[in-house]
């Protein structure tokens, strides 16, 4: 039987693409959805017309349709009068690419009345199968760090509650860092969130939410230091992935919640 060399190559590229989390096929070639439209010409916009040598081909870039994703996110978050109406908003805002490959909307979990509101990355595997937040193996230790200083998220008493959430609601492929324009779109929801839960502290778990929220990385010189984001007091922690690839910084993730411990009981 003869070989085609190129049919083999087309597959192998292909089971790679599937690997990475490739699951539709949208067009033959990439679409930018941040690249602005080319103006149109002067003659064909003044007539209102466009030569036929001149349609668009093939499927445009939703920056095309002049329509601004941060806004509209900014207006169905402000339109939500309660945490019920927001996540029904978040589930319908189709403008970020990632919710296309997410099997669920990861809103939040814990209780709403808690006087802490934990702020993670993003969902991965565990947590975009089960719709909940920190779910996975980091998720079961953060359930252990939280309960050595007596929180839980499924205490009945906001005293003892911790209500848990993301920056973005969709698992990123292969748990990517979210980029810019994704996180830029999910901000008002996040903003609109804190908002609605009116918790009395944040607290910031690992780098993208810091970057979100106070604008600058660097989570191991953050750490420990108390900070303000969205008017409300925060502590930046480790996020407990990074401590199960580092046991040693354990010790000083304790220190912060020990921290936490003491704002909550009134101190300083």
């Amino acid at each position: 039987m003869e070989s085609h060399p190129e049919f083999y190559a087309a597959r192998a590229l292909l089971e790679w693409q599937v690997e990475l989390g490739a699951t539709e096929a949208i067009c033959d070639t990439p679409i930018n959805r941040f690249e602005l439209p080319e103006a149109q010409p002067k003659a064909a916009a003044a007539s209102g017309a466009v030569a036929p040598a001149e349609l668009p081909k093939g499927p445009q870039p939703a920056a095309a349709l002049a329509v601004d994703a941060v806004a509209v996110a900014r207006a169905a978050a402000q339109s939500s009068g309660d945490l019920a109406a927001l996540s029904e908003a978040m589930a319908t805002f189709d403008f970020c690419e990632l919710k296309r490959g997410a099997k669920t909307t990861v809103f939040a979990d814990g209780s709403p009345d808690a006087r802490i509101m934990i702020i993670g990355e993003a969902p991965g595997r565990d947590e975009d199968s089960q719709g909940k937040p920190f779910v996975g193996r980091a998720g079961q230790l953060l359930d252990r760090m939280f309960a050595a200083i007596g929180l839980s998220r499924s205490a009945p008493d906001p005293e003892a509650s911790i209500y848990i959430t993301n920056i973005m609601p969709w698992r990123p492929p292969q748990n990517r860092e979210p980029s810019p324009e994704e996180v830029a779109m999910m901000m008002p929801f996040v903003a609109r969130h804190v908002e609605l839960a009116q918790p009395d502290f944040l607290v910031l778990m690992g780098n993208t939410p810091c970057q979100a929220l106070l604008g600058r990385k660097g989570i191991t010189r953050m750490r420990g230091n108390w900070t303000t984001a969205l008017n409300k007091p925060a502590l930046p922690m480790f996020h407990p992935a990074y401590l199960l690839r580092n046991p040693q910084a354990k010790r000083e993730a304790w220190h912060d919640l020990l921290m936490l411990q003491a704002r909550l009981r009134g101190g300083s």
